[in-house]
């Protein structure tokens, strides 16, 4: 661990600024991971939670990875581009389009899946499954403590 961030101040130090740390640092690993298939860390969640729940609408795609419209749609964008994704018009409302995978993007999804994996693991070195289980349960609370809706 780098220098910066040991402190003697135990109060003053924040569980967000190692959470941001580890964030910028897996963007990197599965940036590298993902290079040979033209897909951005950016893009990857999109591809897989489609893949895993296909067909599905930009707008619950967005509900559903608690991420805006407009990050969502330029991610859509990107992997309709590479061929990844298509759209179809949504018969129960021509207003949506359902999102699915296109072939090409079936045939990658093992590939990311790999990648991802890769990176996991890296994560997991020396962390028990008890402790890895805390520590999701425990990123899951104070996750939804800052998006659940204040109660009046």
């Amino acid at each position: 661990m780098s220098e910066h961030w040991q402190r003697n101040d135990k109060e003053a130090e924040s569980h967000g600024q190692y959470i941001s740390a580890i964030n910028r640092h897996m963007q990197i690993l599965i940036s590298a991971e993902l290079a040979p298939y033209r897909i951005g860390s950016g893009q990857y969640i999109f591809l897989m939670a489609i893949a895993f729940q296909q067909p599905i609408t930009q707008k619950a795609l967005s509900e559903k990875l608690l991420i805006d419209k407009t990050t969502t749609a330029k991610a859509i964008a990107k992997l309709e581009a590479e061929g990844y994704v298509r759209r179809e018009a949504d018969p129960a409302d021509n207003r949506y389009h359902l999102l699915y995978l296109t072939d090409l993007g079936r045939e990658v999804v093992p590939h990311v899946q790999e990648a991802l994996a890769r990176v996991k693991n890296k994560t997991r070195k020396d962390i028990t499954d008890e402790e890895y289980g805390l520590l999701i349960s425990l990123l899951k609370i104070v996750l939804r403590n800052l998006t659940e809706q204040e109660k009046t």
